[in-house]
């Protein structure tokens, strides 16, 4: 394990500028907001203040204030953040992130799960944290070879858990951090302790029968799912065929891969007019500078064409789902998630959920817009296994 730090080159950074200086913009249909896609005026705007405003040096030094490594495990190249906690007998966490996203999530509760005792809680809700980057994407870079399907990450992070020496730990993640997590489950069950997600996907069953008595709260629920599946999943289905092609212009444009991402915190967060009801700006620009800066919109992209069942027209079997843990699953719930589980078919996907917890605020990046909510649940997660111990 070597340490690392974050050291992008100036040129990188100017060639950013020039380049969206120079960005040739599209027309757009007057009128339309957000409803056909990011709106022109915002993007410019939110452009303008990446080019000439966001100070990427003053977040790499933030970044690298964390103690960050790389190692290298199944031939790739894997970049993670390794925090300790003070407290002796802190309790091992990794954290999966999702797409598209990066360690950048999880900054604003590092801090408070570490090292609660300076945070105003209790020193015994304390964690040793471990946050990977999923090969493929940011600072982990590239595969050397195709076949990093979820499934591989989580054999990974049985690996790099055990090569840190951790004998007993919980697993948390969301959106693909969510399937790594509750893979690893299934991977690591004599170290897994136990499995906290902040996503779940749970199906209608085939039965309409089943359904006939669902609350107003559920069948909310199953509209937003078929409202995702008709109007918001072809991002998902383009990357699950052709992440190649999409890529060129990601790569090539940081107007479209700002664009491209940005869409993202608009849509699966409790934004109202913009991203930014949300997510705090610069730490959203931090994100997509990542994507931009290591050049891993090819490679990020690549998950869901690798895990994803493209002969199967049932969506659940698609993702790998159902999950047969053997050790307590947690649940937390925020409610402006791009989609939202029923709990009367959850056990269906996730059989040992021993906890589950809805909230009023947040959405699809619960640590960075409602950090407090997050750590409130992962620690009384963490807890109840203390206690069934």
């Amino acid at each position: 394990m070597k340490p690392f730090r974050i050291e992008i080159p100036q040129a990188k950074l100017d060639d950013l500028h020039r380049r969206l200086e120079n960005t040739r913009w599209p027309d757009e249909v007057p009128g339309a907001g957000w409803a056909r896609g990011v709106p022109v005026g915002y993007l410019k705007e939110l452009a303008e203040y990446w080019r000439g405003t966001f100070d990427w040096r003053a977040m790499e030094a933030r970044l690298n204030e964390l103690p960050q490594f790389t190692t290298e495990i199944d031939g790739a190249n894997i970049h993670f953040v390794h925090v300790t906690s003070p407290e002796p007998d802190a309790t091992p966490l990794l954290i999966t992130h999702g797409w598209p996203s990066s360690f950048v999530e999880f900054l604003d509760v590092i801090g408070p799960l570490t090292d609660p005792r300076a945070h105003g809680g209790d020193p015994a809700d304390a964690f040793h944290l471990v946050i990977p980057t999923i090969p493929g994407f940011g600072f982990s870079g590239s595969p050397a070879a195709a076949g990093w399907d979820h499934y591989r990450v989580a054999r990974a992070w049985k690996e790099l858990m055990s090569r840190l020496g951790y004998r007993r730990y919980v697993a948390q993640g969301g959106d693909w951090g969510m399937m790594v997590s509750a893979e690893l489950g299934l991977a690591d069950p004599e170290h897994v302790a136990g499995v906290h997600v902040n996503t779940l996907l749970t199906f209608p069953p085939q039965d309409p029968a089943e359904l006939a008595d669902l609350s107003e709260v559920e069948a909310q629920r199953l509209n937003k799912l078929m409202y995702f599946d008709r109007e918001l999943s072809p991002y998902f289905n383009l990357l699950a065929t052709r992440p190649q092609t999409v890529a060129y212009g990601l790569t090539d444009s940081p107007a479209g891969q700002l664009a491209w991402i940005v869409e993202k915190y608009w849509e699966w967060a409790g934004s109202q007019s913009a991203p930014e009801d949300s997510v705090d700006r610069d730490l959203m620009l931090a994100n997509v500078s990542i994507f931009w800066l290591t050049a891993t919109a090819s490679s990020s992209a690549q998950l869901y064409y690798e895990s994803v069942d493209r002969t199967s027209q049932n969506i659940a079997a698609r993702l790998g789902g159902p999950w047969n843990l053997t050790m307590p699953a947690g649940v937390a719930v925020f409610p402006h998630d791009v989609v939202l589980p029923l709990r009367r078919l959850a056990n269906g996907v996730l059989p040992t959920i021993t906890h589950w917890s809805e909230f009023e605020h947040g959405g699809h990046w619960p640590a960075l817009e409602v950090p407090d909510l997050y750590v409130q649940d992962v620690r009384a997660f963490t807890r109840s296994l203390k206690q069934d111990d």
